[in-house]
């Protein structure tokens, strides 16, 4: 991992992804990723997302046991289905957590000195708004960017949607289908219940991958869970159903709370080859403001900015 991202990371506790879980006004802060009461195996619902509602007690995590037999695979040119994929890991325990575990990209590949803004649309509790300052502000600089989108977000912006779909300057990515951090053993991050379960990984991923593929004519390269954590098994199903991992280096925004300066400062530090994660769903915050003064900063040093399948193949 990068020495700027373990930073970060460290500093961020509490606050990291905030943008893409519910606002508490007033609460206490969410407890870090490193926290095991931020990580627990927890088997939950839908509601578990609402704000107030607690991780569930904390507990060992299983045993590793020995994976069972491979299932041959689909073939060629086939999604598996989710069936397939359940008989195939439903037998298979997860052996590592976290967001920069084997898989998840975390930076572009070595000697690229691009960056790579990414932006996530979470959708739902977590927000559902649109920043249009940030985009009108990266279309009058031509700066390409990545822009995870969660189902819930696109019904709730079903015009905005078409607009960003048709804009070549973006590329749309795969946020999830109700916003989950992507465990088979239902592992939580800050307070967001995991999916529990291969074919519920299964559907939070291949759900909206379905409906952004109806959309745009075409499937999506890059998936992001909600809150960006994963056991390992869950991003081997994302590999079989044909789509990458996108982590981040540099959390630009911590989650949609930090103010313009902040930003400012978060995005011009991130070195060539740094992927940088944002938030587009809260309008009025500091993401937008702070964009818009790191870029042109960045840009009078000779840096480009890149979407990840730009540089990604």
């Amino acid at each position: 991992m990068a020495l700027r991202r373990r930073a970060l990371l460290a500093a961020m506790a509490g606050s990291a992804l905030a943008g893409c879980r519910p606002s508490a006004g007033g609460g206490a802060a969410a407890p870090a990723a490193s926290d095991p009461a931020a990580s627990d195996p927890a088997r939950s619902d839908p509601a578990s997302e609402a704000p107030g509602i607690p991780a569930a007690t904390p507990s060992e995590p299983p045993a590793t046991t020995p994976a069972p037999t491979t299932p041959a695979p689909a073939p060629a040119g086939r999604e598996p289905t989710r069936a397939e994929l359940v008989d195939r890991y439903g037998g298979t325990e997860p052996t590592t957590w976290g967001m920069d575990i084997a898989g998840v990209i975390t930076e572009l590949p070595g000697g690229e000195s691009a960056t790579a803004l990414t932006f996530d649309a979470c959708g739902g509790p977590g927000g559902s708004g649109y920043d249009a300052d940030l985009i009108d502000f990266l279309r009058k600089r031509s700066v390409p960017a990545t822009l995870f989108l969660n189902s819930r977000w696109i019904d709730a912006n079903p015009d905005v949607f078409k607009q960003l779909a048709a804009d070549p300057l973006f590329e749309i990515g795969n946020h999830g289908t109700v916003h989950r951090p992507l465990s088979v053993s239902g592992r939580s991050a800050y307070g967001i219940a995991g999916t529990g379960g291969v074919g519920a990984v299964y559907d939070e991923v291949a759900g909206n991958a379905q409906q952004l593929a109806r959309l745009l004519g075409h499937p999506v390269r890059f998936f992001r869970s909600g809150t960006a954590h994963y056991d390992d098994v869950a991003v081997r199903v994302v590999t079989d159903l044909g789509e990458r991992v996108a982590g981040f280096t540099v959390n630009g925004d911590g989650g949609a709370t930090l103010s313009a300066s902040e930003v400012r400062e978060e995005i011009t530090a991130a070195r060539p080859g740094s992927i940088v994660i944002c938030h587009m769903n809260h309008p009025g915050g500091g993401t937008a403001p702070g964009v818009a003064a790191a870029v042109p900063v960045l840009l009078a040093a000779g840096r480009r900015f890149v979407r990840l399948s730009d540089v990604l193949r």
